[in-house]
């Protein structure tokens, strides 16, 4: 599909790969739209990038309808939609005490995660479908964001990693269900990256995490993921897969 005078929804846009992916997609002359926290940078982000800021919270399933609506209102249309919100928590099955992974912690994590997207999937592809096609037949793509953890979830990670490959895991199937209507559903599965989430860490102990990486041995930089997003957007043969950005990392146990 081309960039310039398509419009883009941008969950997470506030921060982090999201953010360098919204800037990318305006810097090629797309029209964005910027989802995030109402305490997050959102409005000063849409501002320098020609958008506008919609505050939401992704597990407000009934209110992210309402909010996208709206956003995609403003915009006429929708033709891109990035999604990379999400977090995890740290318990074992099992802890050390012998106590049990609180089940209330493990489903809020399955409910960020992977309930989200599929709502904020659900609802961008039903406005999408109503586009009218380009000469290709396309109508939209949609990103969601996984993890290498989906595929490596270290120790204290299994409500994160069941969360981050049930998205993985409905990415073909979401394919096949919209393919009819003209749309694409790929997901990304970023290695550690330098985020908001991982700003607070010394390099002495970025290093250590990222010392299985192939080659870079280093966290990923936003950029490296908003590359792969437009690659994404641009090429009407990517869909239906998890692809990895990771240097060539596989997480250890711990």
């Amino acid at each position: 599909m081309e960039i310039a005078g398509s419009s883009g929804l941008f969950v997470g846009g506030a921060s982090g790969m999201c953010r360098a992916t919204a800037t990318k997609f305006a810097e090629r002359g797309g029209n964005v739209a910027i989802l995030d926290l109402e305490q997050s940078e959102g409005a000063s982000v849409a501002e320098s990038l020609g958008g506008k800021f919609y505050p939401c919270n992704v597990m407000d399933y009934d209110g992210m309808e309402a909010v996208m609506a709206s956003a995609i209102g403003d915009l006429g249309s929708l033709h891109f939609m990035v999604n990379t919100a999400g977090g995890g928590v740290a318990q074992r099955t099992i802890k050390k005490d012998g106590t049990r992974h609180a089940l209330s912690d493990f489903r809020r994590i399955i409910d960020l995660n992977l309930i989200a997207s599929f709502n904020i999937n659900s609802i961008a592809a039903q406005h999408m479908a109503t586009n009218e096609p380009n000469t290709d037949g396309e109508r939209g793509v949609m990103i969601n964001t996984a993890s290498i953890a989906a595929f490596e979830g270290q120790i204290g990670q299994v409500a994160y990693t069941a969360a981050k490959g049930g998205i993985a895991a409905m990415t073909l199937t979401m394919a096949r269900d919209l393919g009819t209507h003209g749309i694409r559903c790929m997901t990304i599965a970023p290695s550690l990256f330098n985020t908001g989430l991982t700003a607070g860490i010394p390099d002495e102990g970025a290093l250590q995490l990222t010392k299985d990486a192939a080659f870079p041995k280093r966290m990923g930089r936003p950029q490296e993921f908003a590359v792969m997003a437009i690659a994404i957007f641009e090429s009407a043969m990517m869909n239906g897969s998890t692809l990895r950005v990771d240097g060539g990392q596989r997480f250890a146990p711990r």
